[in-house]
């Protein structure tokens, strides 16, 4: 039987995180979900704690986006919210975003707002970062679908392993409009690692060209000076925390040497 929502959630080895994501979205005020949890082959017990809280278990790889598409595949949703095992959803997301799809039928997609929540330094800093993205229509992407327009687009492209949220955004567009909720996304960061996180950059760098190709003229409006327009225009966040407003600038230059080794690499 169809059901209003399918929960798509990509895991490998997320067993700390996916009990806390599956809770908040069976506390959502609607109830006509299904979540489906399709995990890359994990070694821990990502999947035992996610069937314990009552979610269906696929298991398919190799990359985020083909395990949403495989995803989207088996949903039974008619609409299709793609979700990270290290977020957690606000009460009424799910409420809202129905509403948008029943009052406006030209809507086939809609972005939720996301705000980062850290235990240390560096997570804190990112947080700050990511509160200057919030209403930015350059940088949010949605994820939550019309089912039969996200089919009709293609899904997300396997062939990206960066930025492919953005460019499924694009091609979307193209089929309807973006709505947007005011519930968020709660992205916990955790002990954030400057290694890590540094690591995981140059990885995406590596991949962004691909995007770049595909959408020129929308990579240089979410990146580069563009990029520093909108920290300008939040310098009263900055200042008014210089202790993680300094970090960001630190974290930014960091990112930008990355950004180059990867590119000469």
């Amino acid at each position: 039987m169809a059901k209003k929502f399918s929960i798509i959630i990509p895991t490998k080895n997320e067993e700390k995180n996916i009990g806390r994501l599956i809770k908040s979205v069976k506390n959502q005020t609607v109830k006509d979900i299904e979540i489906i949890v399709v995990d890359n082959y994990s070694t821990d017990k990502t999947a035992r704690v996610a069937r314990q809280f009552g979610a269906k278990i696929l298991r398919f790889g190799p990359e985020r986006s083909a395990q949403r598409n495989f995803g989207a595949k088996k949903a039974n949703g008619k609409i299709l919210f793609f979700l990270d095992a290290d977020m957690e959803v606000e009460k009424k997301v799910l409420n809202q975003a129905a509403h948008l799809f029943e009052r406006n039928k030209t809507i086939k997609a809609v972005v939720v707002p996301e705000v980062s929540v850290g235990e240390n330094y560096w997570a804190r800093v990112r947080a700050l970062e990511r509160s200057f993205y919030l209403q930015e229509p350059s940088i949010e992407a949605p994820r939550i679908f019309d089912r039969d327009a996200f089919l009709m687009a293609g899904g997300f492209d396997e062939s990206l392993t960066a930025a492919e949220d953005w460019d499924l955004g694009q091609r979307i567009k193209r089929l309807g409009k973006i709505g947007r909720v005011t519930e968020r996304i709660i992205h916990h960061e955790g002990k954030l690692s400057l290694f890590g996180h540094l690591k995981k950059k140059y990885y995406y760098a590596k991949n962004i060209q691909y995007y770049a190709k595909k959408h020129p003229e929308k990579f240089k409006a979410q990146s580069g000076t563009a990029r520093l327009k909108i920290f300008a225009k939040n310098w009263k966040k900055i200042f008014a925390d210089p202790i993680h407003g300094t970090g960001i600038f630190i974290l930014k230059f960091l990112e930008y040497l990355v950004f180059l080794f990867a590119k000469l690499g």
